[in-house]
């Protein structure tokens, strides 16, 4: 579906966070630990309240949907235009100082996917719809970081497998071709995994959730779904 608006939203949002992105960094080493074990980072919650911002001021009648205010996703979810963000996609990477983390953005509009953003700023590597790409020829297969030794046990023999702890990461490099496939059998909630679905159609890929093609459909804020993208 073609953006109703003049400019793309995501573009905009990527050229707010390069302008705040060295403030964000500073703020990595200012975690705590929430009820489920992970961290959020000061740098998590300044990301979700510049886009906040951003929405109230210019775009009011979009509603957020995010990680970091469960107590309004379920209501949000509900309204003509949501926009769903990841503000920091593997805190756990960015915490510890490593470079491999981004940013989740998906905008709907009446049910209907508009844009998305995978966004990794401190690699400087973004991508959005109606982006032109040259993909590339791999052999690899990305998994998730959740996945218990039992379950990597049970994973099928013969192929190179990467876990890196960043959804947003292995989104991006599933849909440019640096992995060959891109699976989660445990599952993960809309805001880490929408925009690279989303993008991953957009780009012709084959895309599965909860064992059924996935054709774009908003999803539901409260539940955990699994998937896999595969190139062939």
């Amino acid at each position: 579906m073609k953006n109703p608006l003049s400019i793309s939203i995501c573009t905009e949002i990527k050229e707010l966070i390069e302008i705040n992105l060295n403030l964000i960094i500073e703020l990595r080493s200012k975690k705590t630990l929430k009820a489920d074990g992970s961290y959020v980072s000061e740098g998590d919650l300044l990301c979700e309240s510049l886009i906040k911002g951003f929405l109230k001021k210019k775009y009011p009648k979009i509603w957020l949907v995010s990680e970091e205010s469960p107590i309004d996703n379920v209501e949000n979810i509900k309204k003509d235009e949501v926009l769903i963000l990841d503000p920091i996609d593997g805190t756990e990477n960015f915490v510890s100082g490593l470079m491999e983390w981004g940013m989740a953005i998906c905008y709907y509009k009446n049910g209907q996917h508009i844009e998305s953003m995978l966004a990794l700023p401190e690699l400087r590597k973004y991508l959005k719809t109606g982006d032109k790409i040259e993909t590339i020829q791999s052999r690899i297969c990305g998994i998730s970081s959740s996945l218990t030794k039992e379950d990597i046990l049970k994973l099928k023999p013969g192929f190179e497998y990467r876990i890196i702890g960043c959804c947003v990461y292995n989104m991006l490099n599933v849909v440019n071709g640096s992995f060959n496939s891109f699976e989660n059998p445990k599952g993960a909630y809309i805001w880490d995994i929408i925009p690279g679905l989303n993008l991953a159609l957009e780009n012709g890929l084959n895309v599965v959730v909860n064992n059924k093609k996935y054709n774009g459909e908003l999803l539901s804020p409260n539940d955990k779904y699994t998937f896999k993208i595969t190139r062939n």
